[in-house]
């Protein structure tokens, strides 16, 4: 596999906001078909189910901002924030 390019995104980088919020899709359709199980009240699912999508984004977004970056970050940022 060749090496990342400076300036350009790998796929990695490019595909993890789209990983979030599938996983969190994940949590909200677990969510609303346990509800939707319980309850048998499609509404109450679907309310449910935006909750749970909604909450876990939130935690996944703060949990992002515990991350400290490494150095190449670091230097990266320096990079980006010395060019304006």
């Amino acid at each position: 596999m060749s090496a990342p390019q400076p300036g350009k995104p790998s796929r990695r980088e490019i595909l993890k906001p789209v990983e979030l919020l599938i996983f969190a899709a994940v949590a909200g359709l677990f969510t609303g078909l346990v509800t939707l199980m319980v309850t048998r009240d499609i509404t109450f699912a679907l309310i449910a189910f935006g909750i749970a999508f909604i909450v876990t984004l939130v935690f996944i977004a703060m949990f992002a901002l515990t991350v400290k970056p490494d150095d190449l970050e670091r230097k990266d940022i320096h990079d980006q924030d010395a060019g304006h």
